[in-house]
């Protein structure tokens, strides 16, 4: 007869964990397909983790998301937010194509000017900017995004100082977001409205931005209109050069099939992770491309019928759009070497695999969220078919020290010296929480190009021309 205590030691029952294959780039394909054996050989020379990136497929975006504009018959400067990603090579791309760059720090502006973006094609936001950006902003030329009524009076003596005269938006908070903490209200806009005419000298007021909270297209789009109402409001004001309207970045980004994000979200429960660990939001992995959204967004009507497209253009409106990850969707992947297995599958079920490197380097940690797209696992030699429950560990000394807590199903058993690759993580995940935490030092960014179909990948350090 079974006692409570042998009950309680009965093994768990394997777990089977939902497959959410992560979406490939037919550049990233042949890479992992054709060149593994370099890939292997970076990742042994230069350290684990190594972030692989791809400036091709970011020239790429770039391309699609002009393409879509044009095709709505919208007129829109894009500027890559530089905070996305750290990697030189992107800012290197966008200079070659004439595309702007959106910078919130002084080294980030200075990066920016050294890749070789001139001034007038960088963008300048983030709230209550100090004295030194301002200043490295206005000798430029920059377009600068204010955020309260203080920062335009600081942004105007930068200018006086410098004998010249700085481009500026008002970043507003938009009716469907009052509460939020970027931007000014509409008394605050008013007063700021008042001051670039009396300050006409050293302030030219280009137009006006807001900043929002996720994805939605209809939001974005009504946002955008009230936008445009305070550029004709200003105009009917003396301000005869307000004719940008910055929609921001925001855009989405497709990691997997939808079809599986809905079924993935139909049956997530805690048991799926590691320690039973609840997530209460998730990025949404199955949203639709960014160029899909752009033209959603021009086409939205606005006042009754018409397009917002349509309506800018008829009054001479300008679009700036600040994508970070969209730009970067396919544009860089990270490995990992596997330091350690811990198979727990008799006790727990499941196993927990120690990556040499941490969760830092994946980001999604710092949204109290989870990177869920599958990570592929490169063995380093066969092994038997056979599904392989695991979720993943970094290497330091933290509990919470999780690269991946959600349970994977591996299709043979992780050893250590196996290699494991996180698809899509150019945007945000690379390097916005790395930190060198145990002395470790920061991962190494390699730049890999294809010149055509069966040539061998050139690539160099990121930052080494």
């Amino acid at each position: 007869m079974l006692t409570s205590r042998h009950v309680l030691e009965r093994p768990k029952a394997a777990v089977r964990p939902f497959a959410l294959p992560a979406l490939r780039h037919p550049l990233v394909s042949t890479l992992l397909a054709d060149h593994r054996a370099l890939l292997t050989d970076l990742l042994d020379g230069l350290g684990s983790p190594l972030h692989v990136v791809l400036p091709e497929v970011f020239e790429e975006n770039v391309g699609r998301l002009r393409r879509a504009f044009a095709d709505a018959g919208a007129d829109a400067e894009i500027l890559f937010a530089k905070k996305a990603n750290k990697a030189d090579c992107y800012v290197g791309s966008a200079a070659a194509l004439g595309v702007g760059v959106d910078v919130a720090s002084t080294p980030e502006l200075v990066k920016a000017l050294a890749g070789g973006v001139p001034g007038h094609r960088i963008g300048v936001s983030g709230p209550e900017k100090d004295d030194r950006l301002l200043a490295l902003a206005v000798q430029h030329g920059c377009l600068v995004a204010v955020d309260s009524v203080s920062e335009l009076g600081r942004l105007a003596e930068a200018a006086r100082l410098a004998g010249r005269r700085a481009d500026a938006l008002l970043r507003s908070r938009t009716a469907g977001q009052p509460e939020s903490r970027f931007g000014m209200s509409a008394a605050e806009r008013d007063a700021a409205v008042g001051r670039c005419a009396e300050r006409a000298d050293h302030i030219r007021l280009r137009g006006f931005s807001f900043h929002l909270n996720g994805y939605g297209v209809a939001e974005r789009a009504v946002a955008a209109n009230e936008m445009i109402e305070h550029c004709l409001d200003a105009r009917r004001r003396g301000s005869t050069s307000a004719e940008l309207v910055d929609i921001g970045g925001g855009l989405p980004v497709r990691y997997v099939e939808p079809r599986l994000w809905s079924e993935f979200l139909a049956q997530d429960e805690p048991t799926h992770y590691h320690a039973s660990r609840t997530f209460t939001d998730f990025y949404p992995y199955g949203g639709r491309p960014a160029d899909q959204a752009i033209r959603a967004v021009m086409a939205h009507p606005v006042d009754g019928g018409e397009s917002l497209a349509a309506k800018a253009g008829r009054h001479g409106i300008r679009f700036v759009v600040e994508p970070g990850r969209a730009l970067l969707d396919q544009a860089g992947f990270t490995l990992f070497r596997v330091q350690q297995v811990d198979d727990r599958r008799e006790s727990d079920g499941y196993a927990i695999v120690t990556a040499a490197g941490s969760s830092f380097s994946l980001s999604e940690q710092w949204f109290n969220s989870d990177y869920l797209p599958d990570p592929l696992l490169m063995p380093s030699r066969p092994g038997p078919d056979e599904l392989f429950p695991a979720c993943v560990a970094g290497s330091t000394c933290l509990e919470s020290d999780m690269v991946t807590w959600r349970k994977i199903g591996f299709p043979q058993p992780v050893r250590r010296g196996d290699h494991l690759v996180y698809l899509n993580t150019a945007g945000y995940q690379m390097d916005s929480n790395e930190s060198p935490f145990h002395d470790a030092p920061l991962p190494s960014k390699v730049v890999l190009r294809l010149d055509g179909e069966g040539t061998a990948p050139r690539w160099r350090l990121d930052g080494i021309r």
